[in-house]
């Protein structure tokens, strides 16, 4: 029936594989997520889509652990802020707390790997419906606008674009997570090292674990450069 058979292709759409792309495309798209990091100008703008993994991955780890999410702001100098309730100490503070650096190296790491499978345009939808599920907690106008056009870029690729085009933003998007979450770690160890940035995760760790701020520090450093290690290995298929 015409019916079951656009829900079948819908679902093989989704969940089936596509062709890998070439070689070419993968380290094309790896050097424009590297523009998009290394440059000052650009990192200050591009910077955006890594606070919304930043404080989606606060949100999404304070909900697991069993808080309650108040609300979500994202802010045009590109910090953010996540707000959660609960008991204010615990694991499930702590997690959430680390969760913040950690969240989008890994899952530019994710994302690697569901490329590496030629799961292409299921991770282009993941991303999507993580978006809209962040949407229904962003509390400001200037979040708001941010993860509509995030998400609108991501659902209008995976749903008009053909198969290379999908390719070549998904792979992009990947390698800017890798790359984009190493950065913020040195930039927050940079403000502490200068006296800035008080109350940053890292502190907010120490006052919850008694370790130093440093070790949380190295935690950040760690997840992001081995996340972009294996998720480059899977990337570049080697």
């Amino acid at each position: 029936m015409p019916g079951s058979a656009s829900v079948t292709d819908l679902w093989d759409r989704v969940f089936g594989t596509q062709p890998p792309p070439e070689q070419w495309l993968v380290i094309a798209t790896a050097a424009l997520a590297l523009a998009a990091v290394a440059p000052g100008p650009i990192w200050r703008l591009s910077r955006n889509a890594v606070t919304i993994a930043h404080e989606g991955g606060h949100g999404l780890i304070a909900l697991l652990t069993g808080r309650s999410l108040e609300g979500i702001r994202l802010h045009s100098d590109t910090s953010g802020l996540t707000v959660s309730r609960g008991k204010p100490t615990g694991i499930g503070m702590i997690l959430t707390a680390a969760a913040g650096y950690t969240a989008p190296p890994l899952l530019g790491l994710g994302g690697a790997a569901l490329l590496a499978a030629d799961h292409i345009t299921l991770l282009l939808w993941l991303a999507t419906a993580l978006l809209l599920a962040m949407l229904v907690m962003i509390r400001n106008a200037y979040g708001a606008l941010t993860v509509v056009l995030t998400g609108a870029a991501f659902l209008l690729v995976s749903w008009l674009a053909p198969a290379q085009v999908q390719a070549g933003f998904a792979y992009a998007a990947v390698w800017f997570l890798l790359l984009g979450g190493v950065r913020p770690a040195f930039e927050l160890q940079a403000k502490r090292r200068h006296g800035g940035a008080p109350d940053s995760d890292a502190d907010q760790l120490s006052r919850l674990t008694h370790v130093p701020p440093a070790m949380w520090l190295f935690l950040f450093h760690a997840v992001s450069l081995c996340s972009l290690i294996g998720g480059g290995r899977w990337l570049l298929g080697i």
